[in-house]
């Protein structure tokens, strides 16, 4: 029998000066809402609300805890609040901007800039569905992943980690950015510090050492999600989950099949990102941004990452109708 997961808030509930309008996501470790700020601006704000520990019924405020899970939500909580506060500190394009960080009915809401615009994985699956030879061709996967480095470059510099890069959470903006969103260190908290029977983590993106409680994790453990997240832009599904892998590693047969689509070096480089052991993958952001870059296939253009991959997605959408057209034709229909 299914857990039932704690309620989201009510519309109209004003918490901290910030009125919600509605729930925009929920996940196992809290609610995200579309809110307005005192001036009447739209604002996201996040509130802590693990799922596994936390309960709440419709139209109450605070969350119940049972006594004996009421240290890891605690521990959780402040993992979240601390989280919230480093982020603040961090002002770049492709980092989400926390604006402000509260206490309030027994646990901790974050206020991010709303943004409006589509996930990397909304257009991995669409790009898939079309089935073509590329999903993302290689000089959108290389302006794409220089943009996200770049912020996670500098949430390294303040000494932090993301723990939680997938497609799902690097987001391409209306106004074309590529923007790294939701933080897992409470996720990472709990997951170590809980008797958790299966791990937290979104399957294929997380490193090996986020399975083991004693393994230390660096900038090396983001670097193997980026890999991961290329070799998703690539191949239009995730690769196989760490354990796996460690058991029995398919990672280069699936990519070999991918020579003479991409490039020899962007096939390397996923590699050198998705390697099992620690020490084998670049130790630094600058070192894989370094790399990325090299390569001559990267074409510079006045166009945005996001332009590009819009750009990409309508030409691929028009080259559909149009096959469409032409065999709807050939069969003696008329073309829509």
């Amino acid at each position: 029998m299914s857990k039932v997961k704690p309620a989201p808030l009510p519309p109209d509930t004003v918490i901290g000066g910030y009125r919600v309008v509605r729930r925009l996501s929920a996940g196992g470790f809290g609610v995200v809402y579309l809110s307005l700020d005192m001036e009447g601006q739209q604002v996201a704000v996040k509130e802590y609300l693990p799922s596994s520990l936390a309960t709440r019924a419709p139209g109450e405020l605070l969350p119940k805890v049972q006594a004996d899970k009421l240290s890891l939500y605690r521990l959780g909580l402040k993992s979240f609040f601390e989280e919230g506060r480093s982020l603040a500190q961090i002002s770049h394009p492709s980092v989400v901007s926390v604006l402000n960080f509260f206490r309030e009915n027994e646990t901790v809401y974050m206020v991010m800039n709303y943004l409006e615009g589509a996930t990397l994985q909304d257009f991995i699956i669409t790009a898939r569905d079309l089935k073509t030879q590329k999903v993302f061709r290689e000089s959108t996967i290389r302006s794409l992943f220089d943009e996200v480095l770049r912020g996670l470059r500098i949430v390294h510099q303040h000494k932090m980690l993301h723990l939680d890069i997938k497609p799902a959470n690097i987001f391409i903006t209306d106004d074309n950015k590529a923007v790294l969103i939701d933080f897992g260190a409470a996720r990472e908290v709990l997951s170590k510090e809980g008797n958790f029977i299966r791990p937290m983590y979104t399957p294929g993106f997380a490193a090996p050492e986020m399975y083991r409680r004693d393994a230390s994790m660096g900038p090396w453990t983001d670097i193997y999600a980026i890999g991961a997240c290329i070799y998703a832009c690539m191949q239009g599904y995730p690769p196989n989950e760490a354990p796996q892998r460690l058991e029995k590693d398919r990672l280069s047969l699936a990519l070999s099949r991918l020579r003479g689509v991409y490039s020899d070096n962007l096939i390397e480089v996923v590699e050198w990102c998705m390697a099992l052991d620690p020490l084998s993958r670049p130790q630094s952001v600058f070192a894989l941004q370094k790399e990325l870059s090299r390569e001559g296939e990267r074409r510079y253009t006045k166009l945005t990452v996001g332009e590009k991959v819009r750009l990409q997605f309508d030409t691929l959408v028009s080259d559909t109708k149009k096959k469409t057209g032409r065999e709807a034709t050939d069969m003696g229909a008329k073309p829509k």
